[in-house]
């Protein structure tokens, strides 16, 4: 396979990960793992600790217990900082910019283009405007350009499709296809259907069988599942 290497062991280790905020228990012995070309999806109610667990694979938030792993090196040091690209809820983008000049710092630091990732999510003809003048979906197209030209192995994607109309959400569904079948992975948060084909539930599989995800129980438990690559 071309694009992302694919060591033997799996890219991502989650290990009985536990977060407290405020007081309250967020999440509490979460384990999983995730390999090239997989997504996983995170459902559930609001305040269930999806946004938290993205967090803190992002390395934006501590943990209490546990331990994660990136690429065989432990989680949520610097140095991985190349290897994850994250959207949050806030699009980041700088409202007395060009959509353009937001991006071109990100596409500087990768050693990407702007041209392609404007082209690809349709935003060619908006390129030279203020974000300021953009309607909401458009922001959002524009802040996941910034994702493309990150050009990391692993999206962590916080309620993707915010904002979105139809035709977004189909090229977004195009876009996270060929991250997958280029070796990437992604997670994502979401409230409603994302485009990702075939979901099944994590650990399903005859690989992780013997494995049931831990500690997680109850209603204010992101529900996650596994999609494989189209």
């Amino acid at each position: 396979m071309s694009g992302f290497s694919s060591p033997s062991a799996p890219f991502l280790h989650v290990n009985d990960i536990t977060v407290i905020r405020g007081g309250r228990l967020v999440l509490k012995n979460v384990s999983f793992f995730l390999d090239h070309g997989e997504a996983l999806l995170l459902t559930g109610p609001n305040g269930a600790g999806k946004s938290t667990l993205l967090r803190v694979l992002a390395g934006l938030c501590p943990i209490q217990a546990g331990s994660f792993t990136l690429g065989g090196l432990r989680g949520g040091i610097p140095e991985q900082a190349q290897d994850i690209a994250y959207l949050g809820h806030l699009d980041a983008l700088k409202p007395g910019l060009t959509l353009h000049e937001n991006l071109a710092l990100e596409a500087r630091i990768a050693g990407s283009k702007c041209d392609k990732a404007l082209e690809t999510l349709d935003l060619v003809e908006l390129a030279d405007l203020p974000t300021r003048l953009l309607s909401a979906g458009q922001k959002r197209r524009g802040a996941f350009a910034r994702i493309l030209l990150r050009q990391a192995p692993l999206w962590l994607l916080d309620e993707p499709s915010l904002g979105l109309d139809t035709r977004a959400i189909e090229t977004l569904g195009r876009v996270m296809a060929a991250h997958r079948a280029n070796g990437g992975m992604i997670i994502a948060t979401t409230h409603i259907p994302l485009p990702c084909r075939e979901p099944v539930p994590l650990f399903s599989d005859s690989r992780r069988h013997s494995r049931e995800p831990e500690g997680i129980p109850g209603p204010d438990t992101p529900r996650t599942s596994s999609c494989p690559a189209s």
